[in-house]
């Protein structure tokens, strides 16, 4: 069994075999050979009145290949600078994360590795911008105007570039030297103007795609200055955009829904908490389903040219992933090992350490 870090994740995944990826899972759980659930969330109060201790797992797996589970264990809280709520989190002590990806064999049974997840973390929600992006913007699409300057952000811009030729970037965040520090690599990374704005206001004019890649723990666009043609990309604020954006809104591209249970009806849902001492669970998110329901179309349906996605470029759109987080791990995941394997990189544990002779 294979044992792997960032590092490894960070040298053998590539952005573009990231999106390609994706996109498969999500055509095979269109055509039912695939399988995923929407996350599922266990909040318990800590001893700190402030502080909640989450535990997060989301799954799926492909017919004739893999499974994975994916598991977060954190200790989350709430931060108020100003005006400004984000969310925060540490495992052990801050400055410190626990995500973990174990990843099986659909055809043995077998544990065949177990991966860090923060760079597959960041590489797959990128590339579900750029999916969105590759689907829905503006073939011409040129400019970024970005909320952000983290890791997200940074991901994003790789992700981006890989399906439009970007030329100039306009990125705002909080921190002066934060997003001028971003900048800058930005500028010396791609070679593309960027514009450090000082007002949040100011990364919208002339944007073709606004993406908002923050921790904040509430939405963080202002859709009275989104502009006609843009394409929206939402991380963080609750998993959507400001009211005023979504009204603006056209067109809404959902990858997908997660399967129904066998039995059951389907649950659209984001994600599903349960809590010890439910009355006091504090700082618990947003959980929306389907946003648009009179403007939805499903990826599974403009990729294969079934309905249209953007029909005009004033249109002003917006793509997310939906409830499909499960299917994206294995995927990824899958590569990740596989190139291991080919590499022979990782370190390695018996896998018996993980086999037992006792029937459960």
């Amino acid at each position: 069994m294979l044992i792997l870090g960032n590092d490894d994740v960070a040298r053998l995944l590539t952005m573009d075999s990231a999106i390609a990826a994706l996109e498969t899972s999500y055509r095979n759980l269109a055509a039912g050979e695939a399988v995923c659930r929407p996350r599922i969330d266990i909040r318990i109060p800590t001893s700190d009145p402030a502080k909640t201790y989450v535990w997060g797992s989301m799954e799926g797996g492909s017919a004739g290949g893999y499974f994975a589970v994916r598991m977060k264990s954190d200790v989350t809280y709430e931060s108020r600078r100003g005006d400004i709520v984000t969310k925060e989190k540490y495992s052990s002590r801050p400055g410190l994360f626990c995500g973990l990806i174990l990843l099986t064999s659909v055809e043995t049974g077998e544990p065949l590795a177990l991966l860090n997840d923060g760079v597959l973390q960041h590489m797959r929600v990128g590339a579900d911008g750029a999916i969105g992006v590759k689907h829905m913007a503006r073939k011409d699409a040129r400019v970024v105007g970005m909320l952000g300057s983290g890791g997200m952000a940074r991901s994003h811009m790789e992700a981006f570039g890989c399906v439009r030729d970007i030329a100039k970037l306009q990125v705002f965040s909080p921190t002066r030297a934060n997003r001028e520090a971003f900048g800058r690599e930005m500028r010396e990374r791609y070679g593309i103007e960027v514009v450090v704005c000082d007002r949040p206001e100011d990364i919208y004019r002339g944007a073709h795609i606004v993406a908002a890649v923050t921790d904040s723990a509430v939405p963080v666009t202002e859709g009275r200055f989104v502009e006609e043609g843009t394409h929206l990309v939402n991380i963080g604020g609750g998993g959507l955009p400001d009211e005023e954006s979504l009204r603006r809104v056209d067109v809404y591209l959902r990858f997908g829904n997660a399967p129904a249970p066998l039995g059951r009806e389907p649950i659209e849902d984001e994600f599903l908490a349960w809590a010890a001492r439910p009355a006091e669970s504090k700082h618990a998110p947003r959980a929306h389903r389907v946003a648009l329901p009179d403007k939805v179309v499903y990826l599974a349906d403009v990729a294969a040219g079934r309905r249209p996605g953007r029909t005009s470029d004033d249109q002003i759109t917006f793509s997310e992933r939906g409830n499909l987080q499960g299917a994206q791990f294995y995927a990824l995941a899958a590569v990740v090992y596989e190139k291991a394997k080919q590499a022979g990189m990782g370190k390695t544990i018996p896998t018996e350490w993980l086999l037992q002779d006792i029937r459960d």
